[in-house]
């Protein structure tokens, strides 16, 4: 059975009727996918589970401008207290799971792609990395951010843990709780070396 027909649309750049995400978003997302698509392919990825890494970048933040007070209350309750700039990962996963779709991977990679998780598979990695790597985000670290993308796609084991690393030591130095998915996603990349 293939893709469910949201994910085979999301992969063809058209978003769910429901999305809430301004011409910028949209744009972001096409960087997104652009990185994706190669990476998938340098990976080997075989082309129907590429299909599935590309869907990604237009699902993650399908919901990204929407209301996240509105938000709030379409996330599973353990996710209810979650920042505001965070619910709108949560609040796509589950509205595609409305929809039907049902593939767990690519369901928690959308919901977890601002905090990681460490039951993120390899798409999962891929998106986070892709999201904060993206060439359309400037002004943080740009040279940086260029020798990581320029290191994907081999190097995505070492670039999702420097990213990680980098985004908790932020969270750290300015004082802000560091989520507890946050650091099961460190500790599940450590573990693995």
């Amino acid at each position: 059975m293939g893709p469910h027909r949201v994910v085979e649309r999301a992969a063809a750049g058209e978003l769910p009727t429901w999305a809430e995400a301004t011409e910028e978003r949209r744009e972001h997302m096409s960087r997104v996918a652009a990185l994706l698509a190669s990476w998938s392919a340098g990976l080997g990825v075989p082309e129907d589970e590429r299909t599935r890494w590309v869907a990604l970048a237009y699902l993650h933040d399908a919901l990204r401008d929407a209301d996240p007070e509105k938000l709030r209350g379409r996330v599973p309750p353990g996710l209810t207290a979650l920042p505001p700039s965070i619910l709108h990962g949560p609040a796509a996963a589950e509205r595609l799971r409305i929809d039907g779709v049902e593939d767990g991977g690519l369901l928690r990679a959308v919901a977890y792609h601002t905090l990681g998780h460490a039951d993120l598979g390899r798409q999962g990695h891929a998106l986070y990395c892709a999201d904060f790597l993206e060439p359309g985000r400037t002004g943080l670290r740009d040279e940086w951010r260029a020798g990581l993308r320029g290191r994907m796609p081999e190097a995505l084991h070492e670039v999702v843990r420097e990213i990680l690393g980098a985004r908790i030591r932020h969270l750290l130095e300015t004082g802000r709780p560091v989520r507890p998915e946050t650091m099961s996603f460190w500790n599940s990349l450590a573990s693995e070396g």
